[in-house]
């Protein structure tokens, strides 16, 4: 069971959405946080309210997770204020939709280093700091787009796809340090990230969850006594999980390659 008073948790695009709920539900827990985004003017806001509201401490962070030296160069600046982390979320991501020959290729390799570099690096930099404290978490967010080849979101289900499989591989690994480590999954989320894509049929018309939902799951899954590798967000994405784990690579292919064309919500 996690003391949620006791931690000092980083969290990665903080600045909305997902990473955003994350900060309120951990300040409204007693944990103090670091909050990493590009948007300064956003995370000094959230900071203040948060901090006042909750009485934690809140260090917020610009950073740009694209760049490789980026993790590095917020443990030493976490280090000279004397701030040691604790737990990781690391929520920040994006996606491109679109035809990959079409893709633009710049935006691509961004969108790769934030969604699997940006995780690995801060995970590796920041683990022994974790392990060595045994009583807190690491969270990535992967996504539904994880569990199937995703058509005209190629790349981001790919990233995805990396995101699981590291996570899991990582709860194996570090399942007897008293680090509890777990990929979250969410589906189609009211957040920016239609916006930030530059389409609607980035969610296909799916249903969606909140921001709110999504934290809920994770925290809850956080209580569990002996949580997982992973939870799915959303009794419809588990089930929808589960029915991938059951047809063919073909068949699920073919299937998203159906639901991700414009033509069929038109």
């Amino acid at each position: 069971m996690i003391d949620f008073a006791s931690q000092t948790v980083l969290v990665t695009g903080a600045s909305s959405g997902i990473g955003r709920e994350f900060a309120h539900a951990l300040a409204r827990r007693g944990s103090s946080l670091v909050l990493v985004a590009r948007r300064v003017d956003r995370l000094r806001e959230l900071a203040d309210s948060l901090s006042a509201r909750h009485s934690v401490r809140v260090v917020p962070l610009a950073a740009d997770l694209a760049r490789p030296d980026t993790p590095a160069r917020l443990h030493a600046e976490l280090a000279a204020q004397g701030v040691r982390v604790t737990s990781l979320v690391n929520a920040a991501g994006f996606g491109t939709w679109g035809p990959f020959l079409e893709e633009d290729l710049e935006r691509v390799e961004e969108e790769i280093a934030v969604d699997v570099t940006a995780p690995v690096r801060l995970a590796r930099t920041f683990l022994p700091d974790l392990v060595r404290a045994g009583h807190g978490f690491l969270v990535n967010v992967a996504s539904m787009a994880a569990y199937t080849p995703t058509p005209r979101m190629a790349v981001y289900g790919a990233t995805k796809a990396f995101v699981l499989s590291f996570t899991e591989a990582l709860w194996a690994e570090l399942r007897d340090t008293g680090l509890t480590v777990f990929a979250l999954s969410p589906g189609a989320t009211a957040t920016e990230f239609n916006a930030v894509v530059g389409t609607d049929d980035a969610t296909a018309g799916a249903r969606m969850r909140t921001p709110e939902d999504v934290v809920a799951t994770a925290v809850a899954h956080l209580e569990r006594r002996n949580p997982g590798p992973s939870v799915i967000d959303g009794r419809s994405n588990r089930v929808a999980s589960l029915v991938a784990r059951h047809a063919t690579r073909r068949q699920v292919v073919t299937i998203m390659h159906r639901i991700t064309d414009p033509a069929r919500r038109r």
